[in-house]
């Protein structure tokens, strides 16, 4: 039986399990329920990454690949800091429009 301490989830388990597991699916036709028992993975786990090296390989169009998946992530990252910066921006031309409109004295 695989190890006990490795329930899924991408942080714990290490890059070679994962292909490991996907390729075994891959090769012996067995059931993923099986190999991810065998290996002391969750199966739901395995038949995620299964999808995903799938998606990767081109054999899946449901869902979206790696690359494409870290690209998101960059440019969510990139919007996040895109508007925190124009309101940054807002509010200094608020503050420079109200300095413009007192009156000024002598």
């Amino acid at each position: 039986m695989g190890d006990p301490r490795f329930d899924g989830c991408s942080e714990e388990v290490p890059d070679e399990l994962r292909e490991r597991a996907v390729r075994e699916v891959a090769e012996s036709g067995r059931p993923i329920a099986h190999v991810a028992r065998d290996l002391g993975i969750h199966p739901e786990a395995l038949r995620n990454w299964v999808r995903q090296a799938e998606a990767d390989r081109g054999e899946r169009t449901d869902r979206a690949t790696t690359s494409e998946k870290d690209e998101l992530t960059r440019l969510r990252r990139e919007v996040a800091e895109l508007r925190r910066a124009n309101e940054i921006l807002k509010a200094a031309s608020v503050y420079f429009a109200e300095e413009l409109d007192r009156p000024r004295t002598k």
